[in-house]
């Protein structure tokens, strides 16, 4: 390998800046000469390619969001697509391609694998929904910009006596939802991968309410429905009146924990060693603080299970 490429596809998480000087840098450690496609796959199919240097990734580590910017292509979802990509990545020379995204990303990386490209998947995302790895890059950063607003607003509910709705991302997963729920005392919370029962939380607020409790938080998955749903049939069915606060995109930006920064780093650097390895069509996994590698379509055939330990936790230290 003498040249290799960066991209970042789908969703912005925290850390994905560190990843790409990672990348870059232990690359020209190497020997390697490296460009760095803007917006993602679209920017691939666009040849919107930059070389990338030790000095025009220095400074970015704590920067939020990413300096490749990012896109979602409907044209890379295409097999002409894909042809058209793989077309781009030899017009610039490029021996390998390391993706920053999630599972969706890393379906486009593996499409790359199959036309024969050796390509390495980095997992960042907030909502930590893939599979192969204990955390991805993002996720610790978005626990604690949820968890900084959910104890502000914790403030106002037990000010005002009043019951709180906090909805948080999370479609499909409630890794987020759950941790942030864990760490702020929540008195509930709604993830889609358990069922939700409305009476049962309306026992639980009233029984709270006997015991004397004037507020309560209950933090919100966004996959299980809208906060504005909850609030409508908390109010039909135990006639509840619940403030709600919808959190949204603000938990994607900030700078990154010194954890998120350091993971996105030993996962960048991995990538880059595992390619030169010999390496084709893999994630770089964080497992039991140590770094793996797995097939990418690990990302999204296995089902990452939830930490039902944590959702007990909830039940047992909360109302």
């Amino acid at each position: 390998m003498k040249r290799i490429a960066v991209l970042t596809s789908g969703g912005d998480s925290p850390g994905m800046n560190a990843a790409i000087r990672a990348v870059t840098r232990s690359a020209i450690y190497r020997g390697l000469d490296v460009i760095g496609f803007r917006r993602g796959y679209e920017g691939l199919l666009d040849g919107d390619g930059v070389p990338l240097t030790k000095s025009s990734v220095g400074g970015i580590i704590h920067r939020g969001g990413t300096m490749l910017r990012t896109a979602r292509s409907d044209r890379f979802r295409r097999p002409e697509g894909i042809n058209e990509a793989i077309s781009r990545l030899r017009e610039y020379d490029i021996d390998g391609l390391a993706v920053v995204g999630g599972d969706g990303s890393f379906r486009g990386a593996w499409a790359l694998h199959e036309q024969g490209f050796p390509v390495a998947g980095i997992p960042g995302t907030i909502d930590n929904d893939i599979a192969g790895t204990d955390s991805t890059i993002g996720f610790d950063t978005a626990c604690n910009t949820a968890l900084q607003s959910v104890e502000k607003l914790r403030d106002t509910a037990s000010s005002h006596d009043r019951l709180f709705i906090v909805e948080v991302m999370g479609r499909s997963a409630g890794f987020l939802a759950l941790e942030v729920a864990v760490a702020s005392g929540a008195e509930c919370v709604l993830v889609p991968e358990v069922p939700f029962h409305l009476e049962h939380l309306c026992e639980k607020l009233h029984y709270a309410k006997q015991r004397g409790k004037t507020h309560s938080m209950i933090i919100l998955a966004e996959g299980v429905m809208s906060a504005n749903q909850l609030a409508s049939r908390l109010k039909d069915t135990g006639g509840y009146e619940a403030r709600i606060t919808v959190l949204g995109h603000v938990q994607r930006g900030g700078s990154p924990s010194s954890f998120d920064a350091v993971l996105a780093s030993r996962m960048g650097a991995s990538a880059v060693e595992m390619l030169l390895e010999g390496q084709r069509g893999f994630m770089v996994g964080y497992v039991n603080q140590q770094l793996t590698s797995c097939p990418l379509p690990t990302a999204w055939e296995s089902k990452k299970p939830l930490n039902h330990e944590m959702m007990a936790l909830v039940e047992a230290l909360s109302i």
